[in-house]
């Protein structure tokens, strides 16, 4: 859901904080630099920022990031000239100018080059430029022996050089817009799901069938899917029933960048649920460690790495439905993390022995947990069905189930 903001410099530091914990986007115009600087030193003004607490500062911050679209690195320096100076001065930037070293006749040159060897790689043709010059004593040549395998790409695409000769490059794939690039900010609360999927390998060469998986943030709180393809036509029933079984509210959907989640149809489907949908950074391999963690210690675990044909994705479906997701939620303990910080900044994660709680109990134990389930969920309900079986009958059960499937979908006796 995106909002229009007309007078952010009036906004209370209650209200920043409200629109910075919500999934809400925003949109607000910003015309040049000028503005934008402007309308910094308005809001630092107005909310007295010298005057407030450490907290406050951050909300302040972060409501100025969310509103700009500049990063949080960016926001902090600004705000540290205001501080210093109480103004923001745009600074003219200051370009260096290079003197021009290779002249258009040396772009022919190198044309004519390219012609005659089909254009061969940038190393292969700096060194037959300066054989040409050093070996065979073409004087024409001289510039073009010193120059570097980088700015002979650089005169390949220049005006000079498409006289003589024009280049055709292939295609190259597009940025796909969808989902903003960035992590979760869960704030404690459930309903902030990390995704994956699981492929279950090839069999005569007839890809196998493919997991899904779904596990909350805050309560690991796990639903796996079966889907025979990754296409549209089987993903969107599946993705909608697993969201279905979750029972507190869906607030975030993060994924990496594969194209089975990145594309308009998941990204719709999403925004009908009014879902905040996030994907994993460049660079950044623990943004989806969750769920890839869980990829290994349950769907490997209890379904193996050993092929399984396609057709039989309908039935692991409903075996994940009836039985792996409700042992998964309500009788499989799961370790919740405790985060200490060091020395430079560093964080580091301990799981203490005794906080190993099953998904179902981390969510009761939240303070007002009942508020975050879904319109018509009873948690009364949910109660009574953590009690019908004991974890370790749960668990035959389900293991039951599991062989009886495995053995049909493998053809083991």
């Amino acid at each position: 859901m995106t909002i229009q903001m007309e007078d952010p410099e009036e906004m209370s530091l209650e209200q920043m904080k409200k629109l910075v914990e919500s999934s809400r986007a925003v949109r607000f115009s910003i015309e040049g630099r000028e503005a934008l600087y402007g309308l910094l030193i308005r809001v630092l003004k107005n909310q007295r920022y010298a005057e407030l607490s450490r907290e406050q500062r951050g909300i302040v911050r972060r409501f100025l990031a969310k509103l700009t679209g500049r990063s949080r690195a960016q926001i902090t320096r600004l705000i540290s000239q205001w501080m210093e100076a109480r103004t923001i001065a745009a600074k003219r930037p200051a370009r260096r100018r290079f003197a021009t070293r290779y002249t258009d006749e040396d772009a022919r040159l190198l044309a004519e080059v390219d012609v005659a060897h089909e254009e061969l790689a940038g190393p292969a043709v700096r060194r037959i430029l300066r054989r040409e010059y050093e070996v065979f004593s073409r004087q024409e040549y001289q510039r073009l022996a010193g120059i570097s395998v980088s700015h002979l790409y650089n005169l390949r695409r220049s005006k000079a050089y498409a006289k003589v000769r024009v280049r055709v490059e292939h295609t190259r794939a597009s940025k796909v817009n969808i989902g903003e690039r960035r992590k979760p900010q869960p704030l404690g609360r459930p309903g902030f799901l990390r995704v994956d999927t699981v492929h279950q390998g090839h069999k005569d060469g007839q890809a196998g069938l493919y997991h899904i998986n779904a596990v909350d943030t805050v309560t690991q709180w796990q639903v796996v899917g079966c889907v025979e393809t990754i296409a549209e036509q089987h993903l969107l029933p599946v993705l909608e029933a697993m969201l279905h079984q979750i029972p507190f509210v869906i607030r975030g959907f993060h994924c990496d960048n594969g194209s089975e989640f990145i594309n308009y149809q998941v990204a719709g489907l999403l925004e009908k649920l009014r879902v905040e949908f996030t994907k994993s950074r460049a660079y950044r391999t623990t943004d989806n460690a969750l769920v890839e963690g869980k990829n290994g210690a349950v769907i490997r675990k209890h379904v193996g790495h050993g092929p399984i044909p396609a057709e039989h994705a309908e039935a692991f479906q409903k075996f994940f439905t009836a039985y792996l997701n409700p042992y998964l939620n309500f009788h499989r303990p799961c370790g919740f993390a405790t985060i200490q910080s060091g020395a430079h900044g560093r964080r580091k994660r301990t799981y203490p022995a005794d906080d190993y709680r099953t998904p179902f109990e981390k969510l009761t134990s939240l303070p007002k947990w009942e508020s975050f389930l879904k319109p018509g969920m009873d948690a009364a309900q949910l109660q009574r069905t953590s009690q019908l079986l004991s974890d370790t009958e749960a668990a035959r059960k389900m293991r039951k189930a599991k062989l009886a499937l495995l053995s049909r979908s493998r053809g083991l006796k």
